[in-house]
């Protein structure tokens, strides 16, 4: 018994990674082009965004928690949809419908936790996107931005309205970003670690930081170590 255990934590291990996978196999990134690509260092082309973010203060791990529930709260309904009546009533399928009074169905994707608007303004789900972005903020110290990337269906006239006015909705224009992808954990000492990687490679590739560097993660909290996915964006001219 004691030599098997291992081995079933192993291939417990491995399925959990398999799964993480798939699962983020089918959350939608926002588009770019690879310029330059060298080991783990790229130059990359993104296409304009629009973002939904939060300021946030505290520690790295203090402000990643913080901010993370102030968008998803907007992302899982605490808005107010464009368009929509007012009761709005979202159903548990696969993939979840979302039926209201008076008008068409609407699919959206799988999102938890379901909620239903009885009376009032109504709400609508988006779907999840990666990566999740932190970078620091420019007020004080120890105060962060995070931001959600929003479904490219979407554009500043039909996205929900947040009903939480620390959460603000931004156009970002089209721009080239410096990559460093690393996997495992992302605390403060390893993102110093990477960045000031990213800079060196940065100076030898003769590109000239344009905005603050960022710290984007993929993955869900559970995801095992070895299957995550960071990275730290640096804009550049």
């Amino acid at each position: 018994m004691k030599k098997i255990l291992p081995i079933l934590t192993i291939g417990a291990f491995s399925l959990t990674g398999c799964a993480t996978i798939d699962a983020i196999a089918n959350i939608e990134e926002p588009p770019y082009k690879v310029i330059k690509q060298d080991g783990n260092f790229e130059l990359r082309e993104y296409a304009p965004m629009i973002i939904a973010e939060a300021s946030v203060s505290g520690s790295l791990d203090e402000a990643s928690s913080r901010g993370f529930r102030v968008i998803a709260d907007y992302i899982f309904g605490n808005n107010i949809a464009k368009g929509a009546s007012s009761t709005e009533k979202i159903a548990m399928t696969a993939p979840v419908t979302m039926t209201a009074a008076g008008q068409a169905n609407e699919k959206i994707a799988m999102t938890a936790p379901v909620t239903m608007t009885a009376a009032g303004q109504a709400n609508e789900k988006i779907a999840m996107t990666a990566p999740v972005t932190m970078s620091s903020g420019d007020a004080a110290p120890n105060t962060w931005r995070m931001h959600f990337v929003m479904p490219s269906k979407y554009t500043m006239a039909s996205l929900p309205t947040p009903k939480n006015p620390d959460v603000k909705l931004r156009e970002v224009a089209a721009q080239r970003v410096a990559v460093n992808r690393f996997s495992g954990f992302s605390g403060e000492k390893k993102v110093a670690e990477k960045t000031a990687q990213l800079n060196d490679w940065m100076a030898r590739s003769s590109l000239s930081q344009s905005g603050k560097a960022q710290l984007a993660r993929y993955n869900m909290p559970l995801t095992p170590p070895p299957f995550r996915r960071n990275e730290i964006l640096i804009p550049v001219r």
